[in-house]
């Protein structure tokens, strides 16, 4: 089975976390952390901060690795490294995504996660305490 090594943002900001809903594939409409692939010979967290320019059109600070999530899709397999974020310049702009949302802790579980997103969604809310930290 074919591996696809990728990387998602959990930006964070005033105790809350961006979610993001696909506009376009398979799992169009799914909800989701932004991100997408790391590039041949590139860092996740370059390929972070790249992804998220050309998704969302603003910079971002790549904090602490939050989890490195591991999911059998159908057709391959995700590796998926997840970094706290926050915005550093420009505003949000939805690039490739149909929907977003700023989500409390509270409100974490009121949007449909994709399968490997409900595994950082579950290490977010087994950590909650690190959601009101800064980024170091």
């Amino acid at each position: 089975m074919k591996t696809v090594h990728v990387v998602a943002a959990v930006i964070k900001s005033d105790n809350k976390i961006f979610a993001t809903q696909r506009g376009y594939g398979e799992y169009k409409d799914g909800w989701e952390f932004p991100g997408g692939k790391v590039e041949p010979g590139e860092a996740s967290e370059e390929a972070l901060s790249r992804e998220i320019r050309e998704e969302l059109d603003v910079e971002i600070k790549v904090g602490d690795l939050l989890v490195t999530v591991e999911h059998d899709y159908e057709d391959f397999h995700l590796s998926m490294d997840c970094f706290w974020c926050e915005i550093v310049s420009g505003e949000l702009a939805l690039l490739e995504h149909e929907a977003a949302r700023w989500l409390t802790l509270e409100e974490i579980w009121d949007v449909d996660w994709l399968p490997a997103d409900v595994k950082v969604v579950e290490e977010i809310v087994r950590k909650n305490g690190m959601i009101y930290t800064e980024i170091g």
